[in-house]
């Protein structure tokens, strides 16, 4: 429930903000009548989102009664999973510091091109991470036997959407880079153990070898059914007794991807040079 609440309150705050910012190019230069067709690509998002992940749950149905098959879609699609989760902390991170200008200067080339535009280009802005999270909350949740994953993420995408509206009203302000920066750092740790438990999977659907190779065991540290050790698995899907391979696969992810991530970011244009209006609309 937790590792699936991070992941809609980060989604969903993503997706808020961006609306957040076309919402308010529209309002302050007077096109008001125009945000019913933001909201219209909003929704649109969201229900291809939704569709996204009821046809993946659909497809795992259909295999439910061969075991190799389930383990083989619920491996690959927890690869695939890490794959989007990944690229787009590292977007969002890049892109962080030009979004907003981007966006306004796309809605006023929409609102040129007419009604169509904006609602495509609602639509677009919202669609990845709506996509972005059927991906990882079906691969997260993919063993689930009860509701309360994707009760986590409904959570947490109301959070986002209450915070999302606080911001644009002014009423909450929170420092989104050092925001966005650890919830990214948390959504590693927990795509580490996604991209580990997938190759487990193949693993036990007889693609891979070594299901029976344990690389180490402190079950008599950390219980399965200990209340820590039912977190861990719930937030990060660790095991306490994995195989060469899933260990072999988290440390492989995990720790070439931090490096990355907290390497410094690079700027295009010395901060002396950069104009007093970048600066004012930076800040």
């Amino acid at each position: 429930m937790l590792a699936n609440f991070l992941i809609g309150l980060r989604e969903g705050l993503e997706a808020s903000l961006v609306v957040s910012i076309l919402a308010t190019f529209l309002v302050k230069s007077g096109h008001r009548d125009r945000l019913k067709l933001v909201w219209a690509g909003v929704a649109a998002a969201v229900a291809v989102a939704v569709a996204g992940w009821a046809v993946l749950h659909f497809i795992t149905s259909l295999t439910a009664k061969s075991f190799t098959a389930q383990e083989t879609i619920g491996g690959v699609m927890s690869i695939i999973a890490v794959g989007f989760v990944t690229w787009m902390i590292f977007w969002m991170r890049k892109a962080s510091r030009t979004i907003a200008k981007e966006l306004r200067e796309r809605m006023g080339n929409a609102l040129e091109l007419g009604s169509r535009a904006v609602v495509l280009l609602a639509f677009l802005a919202v669609f990845r991470e709506g996509i972005e999270t059927a991906f990882i909350v079906y691969a997260s949740a993919a063993g689930a036997t009860t509701a309360t994953p994707f009760l986590g993420v409904i959570l947490g995408l109301a959070a986002s959407v209450l915070l999302g509206c606080a911001i644009y009203r002014g009423a909450v302000k929170i420092n989104l880079g050092v925001f966005f920066n650890w919830t990214g750092a948390l959504l590693i740790l927990v795509a580490a153990g996604i991209f580990a438990y997938g190759f487990h999977d193949l693993q036990e659907a007889n693609i891979l070898p070594g299901l029976q190779t344990i690389a180490f065991d402190i079950s008599h540290l950390v219980p399965p059914d200990s209340w820590y050790g039912v977190l861990l698995k719930g937030i990060f899907n660790f095991s306490p007794a994995p195989t060469v391979i899933e260990a072999t696969a988290w440390l492989v992810y995990l720790f070439p991807v931090l490096v990355l991530y907290f390497r410094p970011v690079k700027r295009s244009t010395p901060p002396s040079q950069v104009p007093a209006e970048a600066k004012a609309e930076a800040a």
